[in-house]
């Protein structure tokens, strides 16, 4: 009973973070999780859980989700997600440990000196989609390192938590189609995930709530010189 407290309170809380900062939260629930159950069904589950929170932040933002951006990123994320889901399925226990908490760590040294805004043409974003998607399939979520990209469109506050969570969610349905196939997602994995739903999806509004009480200079700023493309 208390363990399954704790995975409803951080589900709630990381989907909070995620609608307030527009990432974070996938990665701390899926530590949550592999901890609770093992790297294999915590990256399905956790995909599970998180359809609710993204869909949640597109819908609270949809007037500001920048749809041909969210294209653009697809074109990329959508087959590399596939791939990555099909290998992730594949790989051994052990090896998947090893690889989970080495991208984890790497997450945490590149963001540490990762520019806060990239801009990119449409070709190579779209090439950020692809290794999004491969990063996906194994880590379950990828937003601190693809948050740049999307910030350099000059997208704030609503439009830039929407277009990214919209982004992120398209990921996660092709991933979800190639686990269940795969039988990575299991039954019992499947009804934990959306029995979290509610939980992820209060998170999203809650957090939605919080951000539209922040001033626009709280949220990001459009760098000089951009404007959406």
């Amino acid at each position: 009973m208390l363990t399954g407290a704790l995975v409803v309170l951080a589900t709630f809380l990381t989907a909070v973070l995620s609608a307030v900062a527009g990432f974070g939260g996938g990665v701390l629930l899926l530590s949550v999780f592999i901890a609770v159950f093992g790297p294999r069904d915590a990256v399905a589950i956790v995909t599970v859980a998180q359809l609710a929170s993204n869909a949640g932040r597109v819908w609270f933002n949809r007037r500001e989700v920048d749809r041909r951006l969210v294209g653009v990123f697809s074109l990329g994320a959508v087959p590399a997600a596939a791939g990555g889901a099909l290998l992730f399925s594949m790989a051994p226990v052990s090896a998947l440990t090893r690889t989970i908490g080495a991208l984890v760590l790497v997450l945490v040294v590149v963001r540490r000196w990762w520019p806060s805004r990239l801009q990119l043409s449409d070709t190579r974003f779209a090439i950020v989609g692809a290794a999004s998607g491969v990063g996906s399939a194994v880590m379950g979520t990828v937003g601190p390192l693809v948050a740049p990209f999307f910030l350099a469109r000059g997208l704030v506050r609503g439009a830039y938590i929407g277009t990214e969570a919209a982004a992120a969610l398209v990921m996660h349905l092709v991933k979800l189609v190639v686990f269940g196939a795969t039988t990575v997602l299991t039954g019992t994995g499947a009804l934990i995930g959306v029995a979290l739903s509610p939980a992820s999806a209060a998170g999203a509004w809650v957090g939605k709530k919080i951000v539209d009480r922040l001033p626009t200079s709280a949220g990001a700023r459009r760098p000089p010189g951009s404007g959406r493309r």
